[in-house]
């Protein structure tokens, strides 16, 4: 399941200087046609380049543990999402789901094990434990890359389970 989420991330194009009004501009050729690249400023200042992206199909995101799904109080349960990395960086080790809002419910990230291509899906799971009072519980989840970036994911949407405890 996937619920829109607005990120503190924004990204920002590389800037270029302006051109020598007497000098005139040449002509681009195809290597000077690629579009810029985007960038974020991590908290050590430095500048990252964005090649962490992915989706999911609406039809299959959700591997088990639907929406809505009866626990019982202190149940403990894997909830599973398969995601596509439409990115253009490998993900490998240091890569990771985390929390982003809403319950927790003592969620532990499953390591997401081997390399993830850029074109390929995997399936990302965290372990939860139910709440031990009775309502309905929503957990929202990202991917990070291992230099602490949050994933600008599809349409900035994260990955959440709901349940209702009785």
């Amino acid at each position: 399941t996937v619920v829109s989420q607005f990120t503190l991330t924004a990204a920002a194009f590389t800037p270029t200087t302006a051109p020598d009004t007497d000098t005139p501009a040449p002509e681009p050729t195809a290597t000077e046609t690629q579009p810029p690249v985007a960038e974020v400023t991590n908290a050590e200042g430095t500048t990252v380049a964005l090649c962490d992206k992915y989706s999911w199909d609406p039809d299959t995101v959700d591997v088990n543990v639907p929406d809505n799904t009866v626990v019982s109080p202190g149940q403990e349960f894997i909830k599973t999402w398969k995601i596509k990395n439409i990115g253009t960086c490998t993900w490998g080790e240091g890569y990771k789901l985390i929390f982003s809002y809403g319950e927790e419910m003592d969620g532990v990230a499953q390591p997401i094990g081997a390399a993830v291509a850029p074109g390929q899906e995997v399936d990302v799971s965290v372990q939860f434990t139910a709440p031990d009072l009775p309502g309905t519980y929503t957990s929202l989840w990202t991917l990070q890359n291992p230099k602490g970036i949050a994933f600008q994911g599809n349409d900035n949407k994260v990955l959440y389970v709901q349940i209702v405890v009785q």
